[in-house]
């Protein structure tokens, strides 16, 4: 195998997140709206090529956008399938490989090698022996103080629904991207019957979902609205100590294990 790094070619349509975080915009400029981001080693299709543009899709949660053809290295389509089925994702808060690139720090929820040494493609890495988590509250209070980031899924920044999305892979749940879409998912839970890692899904003024979070204990909800805090869950929403007010209105919580 070989590191060499070659930019894409017009006739690729497959490829893979190569570096720690990478921005997805909603038009082919930098100075559009970021919708999503991809992490590391997360498997794209490219839909249409342009230079420096590509318009993609992610294969994890189908969500598309578009991003510059140099944060991305190619891979065929046995290559894509390889990956698709031997990666994992990161339950380490923060991780560092070493590759062609050489030192890069990546976020939790990234995707990587089960081993120590691994490869995407033609290329190789290496991961630092450090101490995993399993236990999927433990790796969500280490987002605390992440700083909210419209679109973000990583330490680095992140939003409600990247947040709850990165911490359900840890369950070997690939949620959809946006709350809405999560909330289609599981089944309704009574709120006195709630408990930890439950769902749950806030509405606006004009009776749509915009947030979401996960329920803790003792009448506690973890999620990401300016940072990564916990606050106060009761039956009509999320309290705000720091306001002194009521900031999301609940309008349901929901089960998917």
């Amino acid at each position: 195998m070989s590191d060499k790094i070659k930019w894409l070619e017009p006739q690729q349509r497959f490829a893979f997140c190569a570096l720690s975080v990478v921005p997805v915009r909603e038009e082919p400029k930098d100075s559009a709206q970021q919708v999503t981001q991809l992490l590391f080693g997360e498997p794209i299709e490219i839909l249409t090529h342009g230079q420096p543009w590509l318009k993609i899709r992610s294969f994890l949660d189908a969500y598309e956008g578009f991003i510059d053809h140099k944060q991305v290295l190619a891979l065929t389509e046995k290559e894509l399938r390889r990956w698709l089925d031997a990666g994992i994702y990161s339950n380490q808060h923060y991780q560092t490989i070493n590759g062609p690139y050489g030192i890069q720090n990546l976020s939790g929820g990234s995707r990587i090698g089960s081993m120590r040494e691994f490869s995407i493609g033609d290329f190789n890495y290496t991961t630092e022996q450090q101490t995993k988590t399993t236990d999927a509250w433990e790796y969500a209070m280490s987002f605390l103080n992440t700083p909210y980031l419209w679109g973000g899924k990583s330490i680095f920044g992140i939003d409600c629904s990247g947040f709850v999305q990165n911490v359900y892979r840890q369950l070997d749940f690939n949620l959809p991207r946006d709350a809405y879409q999560q909330a289609e998912l599981g089944n309704l839970v009574a709120f006195e019957e709630r408990h930890p890692l439950d769902l749950a899904f806030f509405k606006n003024a004009n009776g749509k979902i915009h947030h979401v979070g996960l329920v803790g204990q003792d009448q506690q909800i973890l999620h990401a609205s300016g940072q990564v805090r916990l606050d106060q869950l009761t039956a009509e929403g999320i309290f705000n100590e720091a306001a002194a007010d009521f900031t999301h209105s609940l309008f349901e919580i929901r089960r998917l294990f």
